[in-house]
């Protein structure tokens, strides 16, 4: 389990990560979580934890609610339960996690 800032916000997400897990945050997601999607089509905008956002078309952006650190991985917990798991180089994947 990692740690979440506001882990109120995060409910079970911290159980399906682990440091001690070789593979990356989102295989873990995949083989510890079985509901949710992938989303596609979605932006992230900012340059820092509370100042991310992320966009969908149309839609108005989310703030993150909640985030942990893995390994150089920054795992954003948007509004309306998006998971945003954001590498290094700023390459990131959108995961449904509610």
């Amino acid at each position: 389990m990692i740690q979440f800032s506001h882990m109120e916000r995060a409910g079970f997400l911290p159980t399906f990560f682990s440091n001690d897990d070789p593979r990356s945050a989102y295989k873990q997601l995949l083989a510890n979580y079985q509901f949710g999607a992938p989303g596609k089509g979605f932006t992230l905008t900012g340059n820092g934890t509370k100042d991310w956002r992320l966009c969908y078309p149309e839609e108005r952006p989310l703030r993150p609610v909640s985030f942990a650190l893995m390994r150089g991985e920054a795992l954003v917990l948007f509004e309306s339960e998006w998971l945003a798991i954001i590498q290094p180089d700023g390459a990131f994947i959108v995961h449904r996690v509610n």
